[in-house]
């Protein structure tokens, strides 16, 4: 197993893994926004482990400069739509076409899970950011984020269609809302949307990247599977 990431490349993560589950799991630190660095990655794994059978594909950016990120509509500017774009999506976009070139070439198929966003799907309720924060500041969901979210939603039934004949899969998981710093005012406002009554955590989302990674799901492809607690559902 590789553990990718493009600051941190997940030392201690893949350590953990090691000792946990008794596997080879090492850390490769990349950026997915460069073709030539996605290379060396996908390089590196195939030589440590002789090929790409799964590839949870899981990039994504807040970028550098909250404010700009986080400017009304009216306000965003270009340069951090492009910014944002490079990772959320051009990212998807050449980690998934190395990965799946080397896939290909292997001739015994795979799975591709590409994360989405539930702004991908539906948008934002505006109405829940109002006393809302993030680490300390107000928040909202920027139009880049909604806009290439729901760009790797149709990339991923792009890719289904194109590799089905090659047996290789490919899905998306869309989470809701998860809980990772947001004021009490936002997880109280988001909860209240949802059916099951709170937002996420991250664990939510490991039984459905395990069953787009299995053969459970081996007549699955193209599907965007929604782990949100009901909330697209009001």
């Amino acid at each position: 197993m590789a553990i990718v990431d493009r600051l941190d490349p997940g030392r201690a993560f893949a350590s953990e893994l090691s000792d946990k589950f008794n596997i080879k799991a090492i850390p490769i630190q990349c950026d997915v926004s460069s073709p030539d660095s996605v290379a060396r990655m996908v390089e590196t794994v195939v030589s440590e482990f002789g090929g790409i059978d799964v590839l949870l594909n899981n990039a994504a950016t807040k970028s550098d400069n909250l404010d700009a990120f986080f400017a009304p509509f009216e306000e965003h500017s270009l340069d951090e739509w492009r910014e944002i774009m490079s990772v959320n999506l051009d990212g998807m976009f050449l980690v998934s076409q190395r990965v799946g070139k080397q896939t290909v070439e292997q001739g015994r198929g795979g799975s591709i899970i590409q994360t989405a966003s539930i702004y991908g799907h539906m948008a934002p309720d505006q109405r829940i950011y109002a006393g809302s924060s993030y680490l300390g500041r107000p928040i909202n969901t920027p139009a880049v984020y909604s806009a290439s979210k729901a760009g790797v939603i149709g990339l991923t039934k792009y890719l289904a269609s194109y590799w089905a004949s090659k047996g290789i899969r490919v899905n998306t998981i869309t989470p809701g809302g998860v809980e990772s710093g947001q004021n009490s005012i936002f997880i109280e406002k988001y909860s209240a949307r949802v059916p099951l009554g709170r937002m996420a955590i991250a664990s939510d989302m490991v039984g459905a990247a395990i069953y787009l990674a299995s053969d459970a799901s081996s007549y699955v492809t193209g599907h965007n599977l929604i782990v949100d607690g009901g909330f697209q559902c009001w």
